[in-house]
């Protein structure tokens, strides 16, 4: 449905302001203002259940509640929540803060490389304007994208971002709106892009006063955190609207370049016309609007190509989604788990398959689901799909939270950046992976009720109960477990860190330099697998240029006959691991006999262009 008036507080001409507020169980709806000076306002109320009306004399900094029936309850679609998700909604006006991104249009899509941050953990400080000092270092390393998990209000001061309550209001914690346009119109001056988390699928369980306005919730689904979001039950095309328009608001008023939305398979929706494509034809629309082209990438475990093919093929018409069929391969291949989802998985013959085809499951059966899981990749191009050896997910929700660089060695760690960016898929880093941070990611969470503590205590026992990893996990609710888990910047100045940061920096710098090393397509390339070697070979070619490289997993040197097509070779890269250090140049009549150091990479590039 069209979208025509802002929801919450909108600031208007001479110190007045426009409130608007969907809620339809509410037979009477006041705007309470708290402060400076208190007073009450009734606003009017439409056939639609949408109580609206202007008032004189409200101005940005305003703070107010809504008054349900004599019940306050700060705005659903507040700005700012400077006392917390329980206390009175904050007046904003956009137009107070003065841009200097004038000219920027983003990154193209195949220039993607994202650099998933958590603003709380990221500094010490944990807040938008400390990260801002850190921006040169991910413009050296060859970052083009920052992902900001979720920023918008959560109860208390530290929080993954997943308990969101207030899609539209930026963490007081964090340093609230000006603060997000700060950082954003540093990155857009250095040339990064800057994707938002945004979570529709659910809301957190402490300061969630939405259901007490309408039915934002229906029984009709359940998620693995309680009632579904009303997507397409009686009235939702107003909760539709809702979240349509808070995409929207993130574009226009923070002049974001694209969206990460959060685990879309727990959007249930049986409407003809899926939530999720309205939501991404609205805004498309927008973006066309205000002259950029907003990359819109999903968070699926659906392995289903549907979520990024375009509307007239049956799809969202997303740009691209999370491959965790690749992450799981190569999570296997370097640590040898096999629990829980990981028993699923092979390691080399799956990467392969993944550097082939984009999905692993396509229709197999797996043991994990009890269940046919899939469907091919077809009609899409390697680039919407992303690699990562590490997420936010992938790391706080393992045994005791450990990152890659506390289950393998520096070996592994350089093997894992050449799997992943050398691949043709869109490389994503971790926050802290390009140097090896060594301190664990924890889940954490700051509620305010014992109660739920309690109850978030026992939900991540019963999480991993099918994984046999050793040791506790921490008390998510200690704020020693928040500490502990941010990044630790000076391990950058190490030796054995520094190194690893110049090894993700030169792949970065050869993914973007050299032809065939760029996002390219599936047919594009051969791969080769030696099984018991636990060795991959891949050939990719493009723009008459053509590049050779091995990724060897197994423990042991080995050597084979490798096929190298007939020419001159120039090696451009090489991590040795314990093997034997390979020549700079190599001639071939199409296959050469070489020895593979144990964990190691090594990347050749012809000398004589393919065409």
């Amino acid at each position: 449905m069209s979208v025509e008036v802002k929801l919450g507080a909108t600031c208007l001409q001479d110190g007045a302001c426009q409130f608007r507020v969907w809620a339809p169980s509410a037979d009477r709806v006041d705007v309470h203002i708290v402060a400076p000076d208190e007073r009450f306002e009734r606003l009017q109320r439409d056939r639609h259940g949408y109580h609206h009306g202007v008032l004189e004399g409200v101005r940005p900094g305003t703070r107010y509640f809504y008054r349900l029936d004599g019940t306050d309850r700060p705005d659903p679609a507040s700005r700012y929540q400077a006392e917390g998700v329980h206390g009175p909604s904050e007046v904003v006006d956009p137009n107070g803060y003065n841009w200097q991104d004038a000219g920027w249009r983003g990154v193209a899509r195949k220039d993607l490389v994202i650099y998933e941050l958590h603003v709380g953990t990221f500094t010490d400080a944990g807040t938008f304007d400390t990260v801002i000092p850190h921006l040169d270092d991910l413009v050296d390393l060859g970052i083009t994208a920052v992902e900001l998990l979720p920023v918008n209000a959560f109860p208390g001061s530290w929080n993954w971002g997943y308990d969101g309550v207030l899609p539209f209001a930026v963490q007081a914690s964090y340093g609230g709106p000006d603060a997000l346009r700060r950082l954003v119109d540093a990155c857009h001056q250095r040339g990064l892009a800057v994707l938002m988390d945004i979570v529709y699928n659910h809301l957190g369980p402490e300061g969630n006063y939405l259901g007490e306005f309408g039915p934002y919730f229906t029984n009709q689904h359940l998620t693995p955190w309680g009632t579904a979001l009303n997507y397409d039950g009686n009235h939702s095309d107003h909760v539709r609207e809702y979240f349509i328009q808070n995409g929207l608001y993130w574009l226009s008023e923070y002049h974001l370049d694209g969206f990460r939305l959060d685990a879309i398979h727990a959007i249930y929706d049986q409407t003809a016309k899926p939530f999720l494509e309205e939501w991404t034809t609205a805004v498309r629309k927008r973006g066309e609007e205000l002259g950029i082209d907003p990359v819109i990438i999903a968070e699926s475990m659906m392995n289903d190509p549907k979520v990024i093919l375009p509307p007239a093929l049956g799809g969202f018409g997303m740009d691209a989604e999370w491959n965790d069929d690749f992450h799981h391969a190569l999570h296997v291949l370097l640590t040898g788990e096999l629990d829980g989802y990981y028993a699923d998985y092979s390691g080399i013959s799956d990467l392969a398959k993944a550097y082939r085809q984009g999905y692993v499951y396509t229709g197999q059966y797996m043991g994990y689901r009890g269940r046919r899981h899939g469907r091919p990749a077809s009609n899409i191009e390697p680039w919407q799909l992303l690699a990562y050896t590490q997420t936010h997910d992938q790391v706080g929700n393992h045994g005791g939270c450990a990152r890659l660089s506390q289950l393998t060695g520096i070996d592994g760690l350089k093997l894992a950046a050449a799997a992943v960016l050398l691949s043709p898929f869109t490389p994503m880093l971790f926050m802290g992976e390009e140097y090896g941070e060594t301190n664990p990611w924890w889940y954490f969470v700051d509620h305010g009720d014992p109660d739920l503590l309690d109850a978030v205590r026992a939900g991540r026992r019963n999480e991993f109960a099918g994984f046999n990893w050793d040791g506790e996990m921490s008390d998510p609710a200690s704020e020693e477990t928040f500490l502990q888990s941010k990044l630790q910047h000076h391990l950058k100045g190490a030796v054995e860190h520094a190194a690893l940061f110049d090894w993700h920096r030169q792949l970065l710098t050869l993914r973007k330099d050299v032809p065939s090393l760029g996002t390219g397509s599936f047919e594009q390339q051969e791969v080769f697998v030696y099984q018991p070697e636990k060795l991959m070979i891949v050939h990719r070619w493009a723009h008459g240029d053509a590049v050779v490289f091995a990724l060897a997993f197994g423990d042991d040197d080995v050597t084979i006959d490798a096929p190298l097509p007939a020419g001159h070779w120039q090696k451009l890269l090489e991590s040795t691991g314990a093997g034997t250090e390979l020549p700079d140049c190599v001639q071939s009549d199409g296959n050469i006999q070489v020895t593979f150091g144990r964990q190691s990479c090594v990347l050749y590039q012809s000398v004589t262009k393919e065409t």
